[in-house]
């Protein structure tokens, strides 16, 4: 039963909440370049994980950072790095090694304007795709989407637990809007937070890549297993197999179907006022923000209208978006960007209802809560 003991609310901004999370879930390494709008994260975690007994490091960059959370993570510990456009970039290579090496890590990504350096006081949702498809070759990938600082708590300890429980790297991709924001955030005692740790080896003959569905058991360094790992295509014991086609057939489609069988774990997405709704809107991030008030002005005004909010933005919803097309009229897509995830809504809805697109009226700008009521009205009207 949850305790109301040792529970308190602290007033806080989102990344320092999403530093609290990573504390709170164990984390113990922590690499970082600093970077608007990230900065935060890296100035709390330094302050605070030498107090229980982690290590934070400032690295001279965005490529040593995440190269040094996944040697890191192969040597115990729960390791997390935070950045910001363009260090994301530098990362990719990085994360597609931890995929293909299944490494347990979380990346934030708190994105702000570009392309090249952009703006850094600009939040853009611009690094969707990039969070899906910035690594080269063909891969799975986990990325959560918080919208308040108390997402930022929770969706933290959330990504340490699907990041170790399936041994993937896991994004959490927020904005400059949800980072600098101050809300009250919950804070559960430590013993009402679920923690899962990864799977270790009981066995010597035991291996860190099972050619199965399974998710492996993962040795540290230093604690007795022979241990081998490569970013190349290997086999169950780590090691490379890079002539026969055969053998990266099997090591990605397994990965692939590990995301599949733990698909309900992994693909979340909240609902509002969907069952008899004949539109809906969908959005993640920041903007559902201004969607909940458009909602709420709009059911007053007797127009049936649901929100959908992706928790989870990769792997993407398609079943579940799919199941609401059957259901809607129209589907309206909010983004802060030119519509990065609009085209798997339509796919999705597989011309089930029509799919239509709602930008901000400035890119880098919330959406104004009006400007989403009277987008409703129109849609209702015609």
């Amino acid at each position: 039963m949850s305790s109301e003991v040792g529970k308190r609310v602290d007033f806080l901004e989102g990344n320092v909440a999403c530093a609290e999370g990573a504390l709170a879930a164990g984390c113990r390494f922590f690499a970082f370049y600093p970077i608007t709008p990230a900065r935060e994260i890296g100035q709390v975690m330094a302050s605070k994980m030498p107090k229980v007994g982690g290590i934070s490091i400032q690295m001279e960059d965005e490529i040593a950072s995440i190269s040094s959370v996944i040697g890191a993570s192969w040597a115990g510990l729960k390791s997390m790095t935070a950045t910001s456009g363009p260090g994301f970039s530098l990362m990719q290579e990085g994360i597609g090694y931890a995929v293909q090496t299944e490494t347990p890590c979380v990346i934030v990504d708190v994105q702000r304007g570009g392309p090249g350096v952009g703006q850094v006081g600009v939040p853009l949702q611009g690094d969707v795709m990039q969070s899906r498809h910035g690594a080269h070759g063909e891969y799975p990938i986990l990325v959560l989407a918080p919208s308040s600082p108390q997402d930022m708590f929770d969706f933290t300890v959330e990504a340490f637990n699907l990041s170790e429980a399936l041994r993937t790297p896991v994004i959490l991709l927020t904005d400059a809007y949800v980072s600098f924001m101050r809300e009250s955030v919950v804070i559960r005692p430590s013993g009402d937070i679920p923690i899962i740790n990864r799977k270790k080896p009981h066995a010597v003959g035991e291996t860190s890549f099972f050619l199965s569905e399974d998710v492996a058991p993962m040795p540290a360094f230093g604690s007795g297993f022979r241990v081998h790992v490569t970013g190349s295509c290997h086999d169950e014991r780590g090691y490379r197999k890079v002539s026969d086609p055969k053998d990266l057939d099997h090591l990605i489609k397994r990965i692939y179907r590990k995301f599949e069988k733990h698909w309900k774990e992994i693909v979340r997405l909240q609902m509002h006022q969907v069952d008899d709704a004949r539109i809906v809107l969908l959005t993640y991030g920041s903007p559902f923000r201004s969607t909940l008030w458009a909602l709420k002005k709009a059911r007053m005004e007797g127009i049936m209208v649901g929100c959908v909010r992706l928790v989870t933005i990769w792997p993407f919803a398609r079943r579940e978006i799919a199941r609401i097309a059957e259901q809607v009229d129209k589907i309206i897509v909010l983004e802060n960007n030119m519509g990065q995830i609009l085209d798997y809504v339509r796919s999705a809805a597989c011309g089930m209802a029509e799919v239509g697109f709602l930008p901000p009226q400035t890119l880098g700008a919330i959406h104004n809560p009006k400007y989403v009521l009277e987008a409703i009205r129109r849609e209702a009207s015609s």
